[in-house]
């Protein structure tokens, strides 16, 4: 008798000696190992040799992502907008090539049950009209410019102001609300867009690229792009999560623990002062896990500025190493959300600006503190701030950044 014990990220089932043979080869991210050990008799290894490639064979070409490609509607304009499905075992993800948003994200939960983890639209046109940037590429500059103004080689640009008086996520037109160029690759879809020169004020000619692939349990994101001119740059995508389900209820028992041991405080307009702040103490200290809620009403000044939080925090992980930025586990379901990064910063918001306005998939209306969003990223106001990482981008540079979204289940 075999002893069918792991679990391929493949979905099929295979003896440990198959998988550790299979998943030999060293990765990035958390990956399944298990031990070489011989089982058999020498004299039983030619008769198993041919089954055992056949299982490996076999294991290789279930592990492969599939990926689909159908219409998902048009603009008020008529472009075409692509829907890109990616199923990986038991998780599938869907990518539409409006925004390059990520319209869905179905995960399992401890008991095998499917449930889509974000907020999101049914419509192109329920897209289009809203502005919470649901699971978009936030860009050209994610987050938020004060006064809608920066200096750059002594010339003072100015980007549309959409937030008050400053500018968030890159203007009126963002990348959230553009169409990009898709093309299928291994794994998943690429997606190409070309911001000209002046696009929402920002300078240079910037050919962005944005890969999502799902594989492994894990949906990895890899930005890039290059200018002509000297401009900035700072991409993220704007997914909120709901690891109960989207539209089922609040995220405030959620537990969540963030590898940062300082945060940026923010102005009434919640721009950074500049400051780099201890959250030691504070209802920012997410260095151990705690539940969203458990802080999220205390009599704290920042909290109050944000309605709850939605501040920057700063990684404690080296620059450009993709490391561990955040875990989230869900209670009721055994969800878990592991989120790697090469950003030195993120974005920690509580959905706390939803009012239940917005009618989402399958009619569930989203309100406040209905999700959670972790937006990888470079920190707010960084043109504006020198002392902040540098998201300046020049000719002949070459932007890069990568992402890890990470399912599994189990306790914590």
């Amino acid at each position: 008798m075999f002893a069918w014990t792991l679990y391929h990220p493949s979905g099929a089932f295979c003896p440990d000696w198959a998988v550790s043979q299979a998943d030999a080869a060293p990765s990035q991210e958390r990956g399944l190992r298990g031990e070489n050990r011989n089982m058999f008799p020498n004299k039983a290894k030619p008769s198993f040799a041919v089954f055992a490639a056949l299982i490996l064979l076999t294991a290789t070409a279930l592990a492969k992502t599939q990926v689909a490609k159908q219409a998902f509607g048009h603009t008020p304009e008529g472009t075409l907008v692509d829907l890109y499905s990616l199923k990986d075992g038991k998780i599938e993800v869907g990518i539409i090539t409006y925004g390059g948003i990520v319209v869905s994200i179905r995960v399992p939960d401890r008991n095998g049950k499917l449930d889509d983890v974000v907020l999101g639209c049914d419509s192109v046109e329920k897209y289009v009209a809203q502005t919470a940037h649901f699971g978009g590429i936030v860009g050209r500059y994610a987050n938020r410019i004060a006064h809608g103004s920066f200096q750059l080689d002594e010339h003072t640009y100015s980007i549309p102001k959409n937030d008050g008086d400053n500018a968030l996520h890159g203007g009126l037109v963002g990348f959230d609300k553009v169409v990009w160029d898709a093309k299928q690759i291994p794994n998943g879809v690429e997606l190409t867009h070309i911001s000209k020169d002046g696009d929402q004020g920002f300078p240079g000619t910037l050919t962005a690229h944005v890969k999502y692939t799902l594989s492994g349990g894990a949906l990895r994101i890899e930005y890039s792009a290059t200018t002509d001119k000297d401009t900035v740059l700072n991409l993220t995508n704007h997914s909120y999560f709901n690891l109960a389900g989207q539209g089922n209820g609040d995220v405030l028992r959620h537990v969540l623990k963030i590898d940062a041991s300082r945060m940026t405080p923010v102005d009434a307009t919640l721009i950074p002062t500049g400051e780099l702040k201890s959250v030691e103490s504070t209802p920012f200290d997410f260095r151990k896990p705690h539940e969203i809620g458990e802080r999220i009403n205390a009599d704290d000044a920042q909290l109050h500025l944000g309605r709850g939080y939605d501040h920057n925090f700063v990684l404690d992980h080296p620059a450009d190493k993709l490391s561990e930025a955040a875990e989230v586990y869900e209670p009721a379901t055994g969800r878990i959300l592991r989120v790697l990064t090469t950003e030195p910063g993120v974005q920690l918001y509580t959905g706390n600006f939803l009012d239940g306005s917005i009618t989402g998939k399958e009619g569930r209306v989203y309100k406040a503190r209905y999700a959670f969003c972790l937006e990888t990223q470079h920190f707010p106001d960084s043109p504006n701030h020198p002392k902040f990482p540098s998201t300046e981008l020049k000719p002949g540079q070459k932007f890069h950044s990568i992402t890890v979204y990470e399912f599994s289940t189990g306790t914590r």
